[in-house]
């Protein structure tokens, strides 16, 4: 009689739907190293205020939040291995927030600085606005993050690097970081998030030494234009695939549209399947999550495309999200073998 594989279960959501994987007790893991943050969800909120005066709004939502706390919880419910390298502030917050990841919660550093916390304000016209302090994310360190990373990367291993700009201290050693997880053998991707000064030529020259070092490049559509200074995701895709390392996958987020990713002159693109969207924060970290959960599981970079797609839907359109589920009634079929092209 043949043994039962063993190890965790892996949710993703192939071409004909739902499929578990199970991935070995010492199988790859994702080492989520970003932002873990608190977010205070508040709307809907018509004209701003008037300095001085109350206003009462009809929903509110307090939650883990920052794209790597986002990320993990999204690979927790996938059943994905991963740990998080990260800190959080000396506070009642920092200890809330260790307590959804359980033993991944676990050995976190503790800095002596309140627990970053991010409000968010949604508008009645669906725009939000964003107000966040510095707290703990001011103060990350690069040896915060060495702290919670193996000496020698198992095999498969992926690193997820997320919200560069948010963790000045962190920032002033990114190269270092980089360096330091190819030197350890990890395969590394990497989503940077809007860069909080905007996009200088000084933060453009250095996001293209990353590029050299990375094997999954994840942005969405205004930054890999903003990032090119190309017009669209096409040319801004071909000058993204120039500067990175050869063989890396280039892979765009594209919202209702879905993703599209380039790798060799090879195009794929997932579309979004038609949801009722509940909720859009963290839609970018979820794709993230499902897109490595299919990597992890050996799938191709098409069917990875659109099982990030799929998780994302999920969980933008549910409350309490649910993640790894379809739930849309028209299935999402990789484009791998009806819509790849060429390029070059």
């Amino acid at each position: 009689m043949s043994a039962k594989p063993r190890g965790p279960k892996v949710h993703v959501i192939g071409p004909r739907g739902p499929k578990v994987h199970v991935i070995g007790p010492r199988g790859p893991k994702v080492h989520v190293i970003g932002n873990v943050n608190v977010d205070l969800i508040m709307g809907p909120l018509g004209a701003w205020p008037q300095p001085g005066t109350e206003n009462i709004l009809a929903q509110s939502a307090l939650r883990v939040g920052g794209s790597a706390g986002n990320a993990a919880l999204a690979f927790q419910a996938l059943g994905v291995p991963f740990r998080l390298a990260c800190n959080v502030g000396e506070d009642v917050f920092g200890h809330w927030l260790r307590e959804p990841f359980g033993a991944a919660g676990r050995g976190w550093p503790v800095s002596h600085v309140p627990t970053t916390v991010s409000v968010g304000i949604n508008h009645a016209n669906g725009e939000r606005t964003f107000l966040t302090s510095q707290g703990h994310l001011a103060v990350t360190t690069l040896k915060d993050v060495v702290a919670r990373l193996p000496r020698r990367a198992g095999r498969g291993d992926i690193a997820l690097l997320l919200g560069a700009f948010l963790s000045p201290r962190l920032l002033e050693s990114y190269e270092a970081l980089i360096d330091l997880l190819v030197a350890r053998g990890f395969e590394i991707a990497l989503d940077t998030g809007w860069p909080s000064d905007g996009w200088s030529e000084t933060t453009i020259r250095r996001m293209t030494v990353w590029l050299t070092g990375c094997d999954h490049l994840l942005l969405n559509e205004i930054e890999s234009c903003a990032f090119s200074r190309q017009p669209d995701v096409e040319t801004a895709s071909r000058w993204l695939s120039r500067k990175a390392k050869p063989g890396a996958a280039i892979v765009i987020k594209q919202g209702p549209r879905g993703a599209t990713a380039w790798r060799d002159g090879v195009r794929f693109h997932a579309p979004a399947p038609e949801v009722t969207v509940i909720d859009t924060i963290g839609a970018g970290d979820a794709f993230n999550a499902g897109y490595l959960a299919a990597r992890l599981a050996g799938r191709d970079l098409g069917a990875a495309v659109a099982e990030g797609v799929a998780v994302a839907s999920a969980a933008v359109s549910t409350s309490p999200r649910t993640y790894g589920v379809a739930r849309a009634e028209r299935k999402i079929e990789p484009q791998k073998h009806r819509g790849t092209e060429k390029v070059g």
